[in-house]
């Protein structure tokens, strides 16, 4: 072992610590030069400075003790003037002996009152030692505080009046003559203004918080303020000795009336020194004061801009929410505050906003409203700054909402914003419940840890996907996700409205009324959850089937049972089948107008159904038979006496083919316990024969046979795996071109492909990884595979290679890099035999510098698209709701008119949903995604809707939980009848659940100009009424295409308009009416003709064949809507399409080993039809 000692030498004794203390001092003959640092100088000086300044709690305390001398010495001087006796003339007596009873003389001033005052000798001693501590204490902080200037420490304002108020006190001591001579001790309180500001800052530094500047401007201000009338008031009592005489009280009363500007003259000084010390206190409140108020004034707007502080006291007696955003929008505000506050239980919160930018006039003007200037706080900060976490008291919020700013330019750089903000929340208030709005879903896995997270471009993509195959999908969730309360149009209104416009007959309006009437009502129902065993609508049901208990409590009491959720699993399970058995600890999930605990249920007695049997029927659908009143508080249910059916009862059997053909045909009963023998599993009376996973011999050599599977790519982490309908290998990167061949294929438009179904053509910007959430939901593996749509993805960019990556192992799935601007390629991508077409909003233009105008290009491209290709369904995204009045526009359409003017009304009411019943929104066939904001802001009360959602719109699979599907009423399925045995037809047969309608109805109004169709034969029959209706009922359904074949059309036209005019005088106003519509239907049918050539010359320029372009089929006479869970006897209408969540078909299969996924696909293809006929 080496021997340290040997190997390092000992240090010289002038570098060891050792002989430093002991005062070796034989470094001082070597030639170094000695370096001292004074950090920690233990001198007598630093001592003393280190406990009367640098140390912060001493400091403090010597501070007080300050503050308080200088109170206690002004107290003094109040007591000795209220003992003090001025007609005594006491103290004056040695040096003038007749000053004692002199009298005061106009024109001459008695000066011994002035300079003598009584002084009792324990208040000269009292006085004397406070001089004495006062002067002491001042000389030592000046001895502590010199830092080389005397000058400076002796000209100083409160050394000055120390001196002035301290040492004629000591004086006194030596010279005892002097001890009733003046002191103007009252000064002091300047002193103690000045001791009170630094124990404040003293304060604050040992407690290590920081005041607010406020808080120090009104603490200077006051203090300033009691100086001068404290000074004004003993000043002017003092010289008034030698005049009126005057006391504290008037003293105090003379300054407050001339202070105030109001002088009312009843006390006045009499002598010139007080007349000039009044004069002189006026010039410094005229100059002091002002400052003062400038200087409060500025911090005041200052705090008005930044929001102040949300009290600790409040935070911790009252409840309150934070919100987070980027900036903040008026729309944004509404709708959260609408939707928030649309609660009962939430009444009590507060609200405080946390932004950056400073709140514009707009948002100004809402929040000074009484209704939120109580409940909503502003403050100007950021989530990333602690001192504004803080100020919005972060740690004791019940929940904090963070929102993405969607019209940033850069969404990705709004997505880095919200994830920073989220952390920075999380840092600071880890028990603080996290609800953050997302905006691309490769940035979703960065927020993990919040307790609700909502992606916006998955929910986007995945809605629009939904709505190609089940219509107005957006509509369904948008509904159910908004708390409506139940709006209902004002009907009298509406009517007067169209009135104006029009004159109607009164068959006309009753069908206008009817269907907003059911639309309105429906659109109140909402989801709600309960306990089992708590719930009076589904407690009876424990121990039965899942499916048994949806159907009778829908019978029974109007709810719809859509899911249920273990206690033990946190999984919810939408219709989770006719073989899940409902236990007492299950959480049920249902759609009703009102939850359960709002509900008073009333049970009907049997005399009052035979009375209610004999009501006659109105209308396309009846009231319920059991009444349901919606309002803010309760609804009261009234039930049918359900004890004369028994389940054991008699069965109801389909009728037979011998039966008579006017007897009704009867439904099987739904089964309290699922029996397999007799369970279709999701396929709803369909062609057993059809093996449709047995592959034709077309598909083989087309190579059109698919796997299922999970997708081996994703395009971002995070997304849910989905079984799909893949591949088996993946197509070549070139073959996905639409518009170009390859070494592969020769195909060079949509046309050529020859696909056997109908196209859905998505044009988008660029192929984001949220445009994978579209292609999902279409390939699901319960989607059946001869049903499958190809895929046209219409992009403005070329999409990225990893994202080619992620959809070239779906079957039919193409893009195309083009615009809709262009007609051209929309022909080439298929747009003449395409079912629908999605148009999402652009990224480029979701900012402009006038807000609404973000979506002016989109409408008109949309637009321009609907004049082209009338038949097409065109579903477009907004970034504002608003807009959507703008979708489909037509000037001059009465109707559209009548609604305009109907969502102002509901607009003015407060309405949550003002634009439910414009026409594009309620037939599906537009949607903003600002719409599905209130599915965070529901969350906070409701913290299983986003699950709920997810799991509709195919995001999330879970196990076990079915999916959302539709079918069509066909001529075969009316002897359903009502949606009561439909409900009952599909629990039996297939275990499906019906959650709504989507009915699509004629629109009758005729003075539309978008429906006018009458030829010259209709306008010479004027005499026969009926045989003009008659005629041109048979005319507009007639086919148009003949028309279209004539080159002289327009000439014709304008010959029959001629004609037309020169008949006119010949006939009353209303036939000179009609042919102003003539003219107005012949130039819309020429202007018609010029767009069929357009394109259909572009079409044979570009090689495509127009003979399936139809340019006269126009669905613009017809309306459509949804019906959420309707009433039990609502009547079926031939094509409604009915909403249906369908159990899961994987529940049913053996477990069967991963790697086969074609047995597998064999195994399930059979069940998964979508389209069902009963």
């Amino acid at each position: 072992m080496v021997d340290l000692d040997s190997e390092v030498p000992p240090l010289p004794p002038r570098y060891r610590f050792r002989d430093l203390l002991l005062g070796d001092q034989s470094w001082q003959s070597d030639d170094r030069v000695q370096v001292e640092f004074y950090m920690n100088e233990n001198t007598f000086k630093e001592r003393l400075k280190l406990f009367f300044i640098k140390n912060q709690r001493s400091s403090l305390r010597i501070r007080l003790f300050n503050f308080s001398l200088k109170l206690l010495s002004c107290f003094l001087y109040i007591v000795r003037v209220l003992l003090d006796d001025p007609t005594q003339g006491l103290g004056c007596k040695d040096f003038n002996r007749s000053c004692s009873n002199q009298n005061y003389t106009p024109g001459t001033i008695d000066w011994s009152p002035i300079i003598w005052v009584n002084r009792s000798l324990p208040l000269w001693g009292l006085q004397v030692s406070v001089a004495l501590i006062s002067l002491f204490e001042t000389l030592l902080l000046s001895y502590l505080s010199y830092k080389g200037n005397i000058w400076e420490q002796i000209l100083r304002i409160p050394f000055l009046l120390e001196i002035i108020n301290a040492v004629p006190f000591i004086i006194t001591i030596f010279w005892p003559v002097l001890r009733n001579l003046f002191i103007p001790v009252f000064l002091n309180c300047w002193l103690a203004k000045h001791a009170l500001e630094n124990m404040i800052n003293d304060l604050h530094r040992a407690i290590q918080r920081t005041q607010s500047a406020m808080f120090n401007q009104v603490l200077i201000l006051i203090s300033t303020l009691l100086c001068l009338i404290f000074t004004c008031i003993c000043g002017i009592q003092h010289l008034e000795r030698a005049g009126n005489r005057l006391t504290l009280f008037d003293s105090l009363y003379f300054c407050i009336v001339t202070f105030s500007t109001v002088g009312f003259g009843d006390v006045t000084p009499k002598i010139w020194p007080s007349k000039l010390l009044v004069v002189i206190m006026i010039c410094v409140a005229l100059v002091v004061l002002p400052i003062q108020f400038e200087q409060l004034a500025y911090l005041w707007m200052e705090r008005q801009k930044s929001g102040g502080n949300y009290s600790r006291h409040r935070a911790q007696t009252e409840k309150h929410v934070v919100l987070c955003v980027s900036s903040l929008k008026i729309d944004l505000l509404m709708d959260f505050l609408n939707e928030f506050y649309a609660h009962p239980r939430l009444q009590d919160y507060y609200v405080v906003i946390l932004c950056p930018t400073e709140m514009d006039a707009q948002v100004r003007r809402v929040l000074q409203i009484p209704m939120w200037s109580q409940r909503v706080i502003y403050l100007q900060g950021s989530a990333l700054k602690d001192q504004d976490l803080l100020r919005a008291k972060m740690d004791d919020a019940e929940a904090c909402f963070i929102l993405s700013s969607r019209c940033e330019v850069d969404r990705t750089a709004a997505d880095h914003q919200t994830i920073l903000r989220a952390w920075a929340v999380k840092d600071f208030a880890p028990n603080c419940p996290l609800y953050v709005q997302i905006l691309k879903p490769e940035n979703k896995f960065h927020i993990k840890f919040a307790d609700h997270v909502v992606c916006e471009e998955e929910f986007k993509y995945a809605m629009l996907a939904l709505n190609c195959i089940c219509p107005a999908t957006s509509t369904l969730i948008t509904l159910l996700v908004h708390t409506s309360r139940g709006q209902t149009a004002p009907w009298e209104a509406f009517r007067q409205l169209t009135g104006t416009k029009q004159t109607l007959n009164r068959e006309c309006q009753q069908s206008q009324e009817q269907w907003q009437k059911m639309y309105g009502r429906c659109s109140g129902n909402e989801v709600y959850h309960i306990n089992l065993e708590e719930s009076a609508f589904f407690a009876e049901y424990e121990g039965k089937s899942f499916t048994y208990a949806s159907f009778h409590a829908h019978k029974k009491f109007g709810v719809c049972l859509i899911g249920v959720r273990k206690e033990d699993n946190k999984n919810i399970l939408l219709n989770p089948g006719p073989r899940y058995i409902m236990s007492s600890t299950d959480i049920c999930f249902y759609i009703n107008i009102t939850k359960e605990e709002n509900s008073a249920i009333k049970k009907q007695e049997k005399h009052r159904k035979k009375h209610e049997s004999k009501l006659s029927y109105h209308g396309t659908s009846r009231l319920p038979v059991h009444s349901i009143i919606a309002s803010m508080g309760t609804v009261a249910i009234d039930l049918q006496d359900a004890g004369c059916r028994t389940p054991s009862g008699p069965t109801l059997a389909l009728p037979s083919e011998g039966g008579k053909e006017g007897r009704r045909p009867s439904i099987a009963p739904v089964l309290e316990v699922a029996d397999s023998s007799s369970l279709q599993t999701c396929d709803l009376l369909s062609d057993q024969s059809e093996d449709e996973t047995t592959p034709s011999d077309d598909e083989v050599s087309a190579g059109l046979e698919y796997a299922k599977g999970y997708p081996p790519y994703s395009p971002y982490i995070g997304s849910s795996p989905t079984f799909c309908h893949l591949l088996h290998e993946k197509v070549p990167f070139c073959c996905l071109r639409l518009d170009k061949g390859c070494q592969h294929n020769f195909y060079e438009d949509a046309k050529a492909y020859g696909f056997k179904n109908k196209l859905i053509i998505v044009a988008a910007e660029t192929a984001g990884n949220g445009l994978y959430n579209f292609i999902v939901p279409l390939r699901a593996y319960y989607r059946p595979k001869k049903e499958l749509n190809p895929i046209v993805l219409l992009l403005d960019n070329p999409p990225d290679m990893h994202f080619l990556d992620a959809i070239c192992w779906f079957p039919m799935v193409y893009y195309m890099v083009g615009s809709i601007d262009n007609l051209d390629d929309l022909l080439r991508c298929g747009v003449t035999f395409a079912a629908n077409m999605v148009v999402v909003d652009k990224e480029s233009t979701m900012s402009a510098e006038e807000d609404y105008m973000a979506d002016a290009k989109t409408i008109v491209n949309v637009q321009t698209l609907f004049r082209l290709f009338s038949s097409l369904s065109i579903i477009t995204e907004l970034t504002h709701p608003a807009n959507m009045r703008f979708m489909q526009f037509r000037a001059k359409d009465c109707y559209s008119l009548a609604l305009s003017k109907l969502e102002k009304k509901e607009r003015e009411k407060g309405s949550n949903l003002a634009f439910m019943f414009r026409l594009p929104f309620a037939a599906g066939r537009v949607f903003s995604i600002s719409m599905l904001d209130t599915l965070l802001y529901q969350s906070f009360v409701k913290d299983y809707m986003i699950s709920i959602t997810r799991l509709l719109l195919g995001l999330d699979t879970t196990p076990g939980s079915g999916f959302l599907c539709s079918m069509k009423i066909t001529e075969e399925d009316l002897w359903i009848r009502t949606y009561a045995r439909l409900y009952q037809k599909l629990c039996s047969s297939t275990g499906d659940i019906p959650i709504g309608v989507y009915r699509t109805e004629s629109q009758k109004l005729t003075t539309s100009e978008s429906q006018i169709s009458i030829s010259v034969e209709d306008w010479e029959d004027t005499k026969d009424t009926k045989e003009q209706i008659s005629y041109r009922s048979n005319h507009r359904n007639s086919t148009s295409s003949d028309r279209s074949d004539h080159p002289l059309l327009r000439r014709k036209s304008m010959q029959w308009a001629r004609r037309l005019s020169r008949r006119a005088p010949r006939h009353s106003g209303r036939t000179a009416e009609k042919i102003n519509q003539q003219r107005m239907n012949l130039y819309r049918r020429s202007e018609r003709q010029e767009l069929a050539e357009l394109v259909k010359n572009r079409m044979k320029h570009l090689g495509l064949s127009p003979a399936g372009y139809d340019e006269m089929n126009d669905h613009q006479n017809t309306l459509s809507y949804i019906l959420i869970n309707p009433s039990p006897d609502t009547r079926l209408e031939l094509n409604d399409i009915v909403y249906l969540i369908r159990p899961d078909p994987l529940a049913y299969v053996p477990n069967t080993a991963p790697g086969q996924k074609d047995s597998f696909c064999n195994t399930v293809g059979q069940d998964t039809r979508e389209e069902t006929q009963l």
